[in-house]
Order: C-alpha cells, then structure tokens, then sequence
C-alpha cells in the first residue's frame, strides 16, 4: 500500500512538472516562429522631457543616433533666433520626405517610419513636421527672461510648500510616535496580564513606535524626490532629468494601479466567494452550538465528535473555496505563479506523508469510539488519562501528573487497553499473582486472598472475588486473585491496597510468601509482626534526645 501510494504522488508531480512545458510547447506551435521585437529599433525624439515622434532604425544607423541627430538638429535651429516663427517645408527624396526648419534638414521621415506607425508616408511627415515646429517655438519661448523669471517663483513656491510639509512631518514624528505608543500599550496591557506577560506590552508599544517613525520617514524621503523632481521641472534645462526621475516613480505605481483596476472584477469575485463561504461557515457553527446545547438532537452523536467536526466540515468549505477563488487570483496564469505551485506541491508530497498518516489516524482515532476524553488508557508504556484527542496526536496525563503526547498514528498501529469502558456491566477485572509452597493447604491460600479482596475498599462482593491457580512451578503454585471493580481510574491505588491487605492477612496466619524466587523452606517463617506499633529510628532517637538533656 505504501509503495503504491509513493507511485501516485510520483505521478501527480510528473504531470504538474509537465504541465507547464505542454502548455508552452503548444503555444509555440500557434504562434510560429517568434518575431524580432519592433520595440528594440525604435527610439523616441524627446526635447525638454516633451515626447514629439518615434523614429526606427537601422543596423547601419541605430534608432538611438537617429533620435539623438534629430534633437540636435531641433536645438540647433531653435537657438539660432529668438523669433516667433518658423518656416517648415517638406521634400520628397529617394528615402522618403525629408522635413526642413528655417532651410535647415532635421529629419528624413522614411518609409520604414510609415510601416512602423501604420501611416500614409505624406501624412506621418506632414505630422512630423508640425511636431516639430511647435517644439522650436517652445524651446524658445521657455527660454526667455520671462519664462525664467517664472520658472524661478515657481520653484520658490514648491520650496515653501516643501518647507510647511517638512515642519509638519518633523512635529509629526515627534509626537506621533509617542501618543500611539501610549495608545497601544494601554490597549495590550489585558493581553500581557491573560498571557502572563508572554506578550509584553511595552515591547509591543516600541515596535509601534518604530513602524510610525518608519512610516513618517518613507513620507519625508517620498516628498524630497517628488520636490526635486519639480523643482529640476520647473526649468527647461533640468526637465529632462525631472521627468526621468517622475517616470522612475510614477511609472511603477500606476502600473500598479491599472493592474489593480484591472484585476478589480476577479477581486469582486473573491471577496463574493469569501463572503458566501463566512455565510455557510457560520451557518453550520450555529447548527453545531445548538447540537452542544441540546436544542437539536443526534442519534447516535457523540459530545466529542461536535467540534472536531465542525473544524472539518469548516476546513472542507476553505479548502473549497481557495481552489474556486485560485483561477482569479492576480498572476494565478502566470510561468512565475505556476512554478511556485509546482514547488509547493512537491514539498507537500515529499514532506507530508507522516503529517496525513497521523491526520487519517486521528480521524478513525476520533470516530471509531475506542476511547473518549477521560477515559484511562494503556498504550505501550504509557498509562493515564486521556486529555484531548487531536488530528495529529492525543494527550494523556498519566498517573504521575505527565503530561503525554501519543502521535495517532502510533494509536492506530498499537493496541489500546481501555480501563474506563464498560462491556458487560461487571466492571473491570482487577488481579495480582502470589507464589505459595506446596505444603500450604490450597483452599487454606484461597480463603486468605479472598479476605484480602473482601478488605480492599473499592472492590466489588458481587460477583464474588475468586482464585485461579496459573501455574504449577517447580517448588510453588501461583494463585492469582481476581475481583471485579468500577473505578478504573483508581487501578494503582486498589492495587497497591490489596497487595497490602494481602501481605497483612499472609503474616496473620502465618503464611509466609516466598515468590518469584522460592527454593526452599527457611529454618524461620519469614513473618513479620501483624500488630506492629512501634516509633521508627529517627522518630526514637528525638524522643530519647530530652530525657539525654534532663540527666
């Protein structure tokens, strides 16, 4: 069975493993031979951080000189004059249209250009051609004295705005930090007295100091880069570096909420699937506390079995629902998501075969009624109390006040003496073994362990103790005595007692015991006194101390 089990998990990560590579081979097979990427040889023109057109290149001319000879060109004319016009003509050459400003070539628009923008080469020029006209125009009226001078005030105002919000995050550090500790700590202060100060509150309250102060950092260091990033803006000259530095920002985190946005229908669909499954959780913890409270009745329940089931009709509705919600989780299709899940499906199929083994047990442990919570049990070496039975193990407390921890596994594998259960209504049968010589009478020897039943309290008169001979040794018979009693949980104790009651009513009648080793007769009766009433050493020697001192 085990070997069989290994070859089926064997196979289930074979099949996971392959599933991705059938998937990928499949898609190659519809897609044909992959293209190069257009997005390698195109390149945008840029001027003052504004984005005016792409243009493509060529393996004799790449895209990124291609851009970088036009935006020369571009600055070149538009810092020749400070006029407010500029004369653009189109020309038509072997390459294409090529675009001039002022008598000035700036750009060859090619065919190349056409195919990549999907547009009529007369048209992408004529578009080309405007774009560039209106960055001239800027390009020079960003540079006047005017647009300087507003340039600067406008910097001067982002200071002072980044001024007020320095002070306010600076005053918010100080104090910030400081009332939501106080707030903290007297919120966890009743969990640090029901924990008996495991949890310690004024550890709790530092880390919630440290997360604010760490937060209100992140929000000034935030602001600098976004104040820099508009100051360098406010200034044609630094634009560039300004809109790198926003991009660098802005980018990631609208990316991020675009992806949010467009993952917010899958979202609606998991929390309407977490919703429904709290819904029917709930409903069945309500059926459940009314079975523990008697208001529904169930034939054949246990008490025990309640709540155990409860937690796993409840982990059957999670476990359900995580495999509903797993296909609209962001990235559940994605090669990253499903190698992961590939991963964790190998460790738990390579790690988990004691942990099931040991939650089945505890199943068939639970249900199959060999033992309930307070029984006394016996399992190996082990004897005591059943405390409370688990999926993956069962404690007991034994005799000794220990607290055991049986796997329930071993449970299932190893067989269990139940001395709490109650077959026929007689009890449970208590007994003990004693070796007598031959030449002691046998009925005489089952009249005394008789009376030293009848004298152990906590054993049954009815049915009547009785004496069974085990075995006829070389020079003794061993008599076994055996009586009936209810209180299984007390075995120690009554055993204890009627091997005492025993050894009294031996040496009453003068009958001495000589088991496990008894060879022979010895010249005295091994008897000790029945009436024996006499102080011990120590007990002696404090009491003959005063008289000592007095003489």
């Amino acid at each position: 069975m085990a070997i069989v089990s290994h070859m089926l998990r064997l196979l289930m990560v074979l099949l996971l493993c392959a599933a991705p590579v059938w998937a990928q081979e499949e898609a190659l097979e519809d897609s044909g031979q992959p293209a190069l990427d257009d997005e390698t040889f195109v390149q945008a023109v840029e001027v003052d951080g504004e984005v005016l057109f792409a243009v493509r290149g060529s393996t004799a001319l790449p895209a990124e000189e291609r851009a970088a000879l036009v935006v020369a060109r571009i600055i070149q004319v538009a810092g020749s004059n400070e006029t407010t016009s500029v004369v653009m003509t189109i020309e038509r050459n072997e390459l294409g249209r090529s675009i001039f400003a002022d008598g000035v070539l700036v750009s060859v628009t090619t065919q190349a250009d056409s195919d990549f923008e999907q547009t009529e080469l007369p048209v992408l020029s004529s578009l080309q051609s405007d774009a560039i006209k209106e960055a001239i125009l800027r390009y020079r009226a960003n540079r006047t004295d005017e647009a300087f001078s507003h340039s600067t005030y406008t910097a001067l105002g982002w200071s002072v705005a980044f001024a007020f919000y320095c002070v306010l995050l600076l005053w918010l550090r100080k104090r910030a930090p400081r009332l939501v500790a106080q707030i903290v700590k007297r919120r966890t202060l009743a969990i640090q007295e029901a924990t008996r100060d495991i949890v310690q509150s004024q550890a709790v309250s530092d880390i919630a100091k440290f997360v604010i102060r760490l937060l209100v950092d992140i929000t000034l260091f935030t602001g600098f880069y976004y104040y820099l990033s508009f100051v360098l803006r406010s200034f044609p000259n630094t634009r560039p570096v300004a809109e790198l530095l926003i991009r660098y920002v802005t980018d990631p985190i609208l990316g991020l909420l675009n992806g949010f946005v467009a993952y917010l229908p899958n979202l609606i669909t998991i929390a309407i699937i977490i919703a429904i499954t709290r819904w029917l959780i709930r409903g069945v913890y309500l059926f459940f506390e009314s079975v523990d409270q008697g208001v529904v009745e169930l034939k054949s329940f246990e008490d025990h079995w309640i709540w155990p089931t409860y937690n796993l009709i409840r982990g059957g509705l999670i476990l359900t629902a995580a495999v509903i919600c797993f296909p609209y989780i962001p990235g559940s299709d994605s090669a990253a998501f499903q190698g992961l899940t590939i991963l964790v499906g190998v460790m738990v199929s390579l790690g988990s075969n004691s942990v099931i083994s040991n939650v089945l047990a505890g199943l068939f442990v639970l249900y199959k009624r060999s033992m309930n919570v307070g029984d006394r049990i016996r399992v190996g070496d082990h004897y005591g109390d059943v405390m409370q039975i688990r999926l993956m193990e069962t404690y007991l407390k034994s005799v000794k006040n220990e607290l055991i921890s049986i796997p329930n596994a071993t449970l299932l594998s190893t067989e269990v003496i139940n001395y709490s259960s109650k077959i026929d209504g007689k009890g449970l049968v208590l007994h003990t073994t004693v070796g007598i010589g031959y030449e002691e009478p046998r009925k005489k020897i089952e009249a005394m362990l008789v009376e030293a039943a009848r004298r152990t309290s906590g054993l049954k008169k009815s049915p009547a103790p009785f004496v069974l001979i085990t075995g006829l040794l070389d020079f003794a018979a061993n008599y076994q005595i055996n009586a009936f009693t209810t209180r299984g949980s007390y075995l120690p104790l009554l055993l204890s007692e009627l091997h005492k009651n025993i050894t009294d009513v031996f040496n009453e009648n003068n009958v001495q015991i000589m088991t496990p080793n008894y060879e022979a007769d010895t010249v005295e009766l091994k008897v000790s006194d029945v009436d024996w009433d006499e102080p011990l050493a120590h007990e002696a020697k404090a009491a003959a101390e005063p008289e000592t001192k007095d003489a």
